[in-house]
This record gives C-alpha cells, sequence and structure tokens, in this order.
C-alpha cells in the first residue's frame, strides 16, 4: 500500500521549523521596537503639556516652589525614606491635580464659550480636587517638617516667652 506524504494544502508548510521559528521572534521584535519607538514619540507632547503647565499656571508655579522648598527641607532635615516617599506622592499628586483641572478648564472653554451650570461643576468641581491635595500636602508637610522645624525654634520661642 502505498501512502501519500503530501501535506495537505489547507495549511502552509513549514520547511524548517528554526527558521520559521527565528522568523516569527523577529516579527514579534520587531513589533515591539514598533511599540517602544511610538511611546517614545509621545513624551515630548507630554512635556509640551507640563511646559505649558508651568509656564502659563500661576498656581502651579506657586505648587512647584511650595514643593521645592519641601525637597531642601528635606534634604536639610535628612528626612526618612518613608518620608521621601510620602513627600514625592504628595508633590506629585498635587501637581497632577493641577494639570488635570487646566485641561478640564480648557475642554470646559471649548465646549462651551459662555456660561453654563455644568460648565460651572465641572471647572469647580476640579478647582476643588486641586484645593483637597494642596490641603493634603500641607497635612503632609505639618506631619514631617513641623516637629524639626520646632526643634530648631523652641529655644528661641522659649526664651522669648
Amino acid at each position: 500500500m502505498a501512502t501519500n506524504h503530501q501535506p495537505s494544502t489547507d495549511r502552509p508548510v513549514v520547511v524548517d521549523y528554526r527558521s520559521h521559528r527565528l522568523h516569527v521572534e523577529a516579527m514579534r521584535r520587531n513589533q515591539t521596537v514598533g511599540w517602544v519607538r511610538k511611546r517614545l514619540r509621545s513624551f515630548p507632547f507630554a512635556f509640551a503639556g507640563i511646559g505649558h503647565l508651568l509656564r502659563t499656571q500661576g498656581n502651579a508655579q506657586i505648587h512647584v516652589a511650595v514643593g521645592s522648598v519641601a525637597i531642601i527641607l528635606g534634604f536639610l532635615f535628612n528626612i526618612e525614606r518613608g518620608e521621601w516617599l510620602a513627600l514625592a506622592l504628595t508633590i506629585t499628586l498635587v501637581l497632577a491635580a493641577e494639570g488635570v483641572n487646566t485641561a478640564v478648564e480648557a475642554v470646559v472653554d471649548l465646549v462651551t464659550p459662555g456660561f453654563h451650570p455644568l460648565a460651572k461643576i465641572a471647572k469647580d468641581v476640579a478647582a476643588g480636587t486641586v484645593l483637597l491635595t494642596a490641603i493634603g500636602a500641607v497635612v503632609v508637610g505639618v506631619i514631617i517638617f513641623l516637629p524639626r522645624l520646632w526643634t530648631l525654634a523652641a529655644p528661641w520661642v522659649i526664651g522669648a516667652l
């Protein structure tokens, strides 16, 4: 009995498994490289957004200044790792909230040139979110720095009484 060893025509013929595997791996690598390139190309847009935020928003400039003072105090007082973590997250959260607030205001102004009660709500809630994060940042700053500042100031304060 003769057997037919010809492959069926409904699927591709793989002559060399290794070369096929290498080809598939190369395709995956090219897809990964393309994905990474797309991500890297988006960075300039993100930096442009941060630049716009810092150039045009007075409150963002104040947040950066206060955050910078907190970082300097952190180095001067040699704060602990957990305190650095709280400080970094707090500063980042406040600046991120300011960025979202700026974006919300821009979109609301774009779609609602006149007064609209819902536009007011959107803007007020976005601004309120920034205020909440800023209050939280002050609380974190007080918890981290007030005891250290009191240790420095106490001799003068008590001596003045």
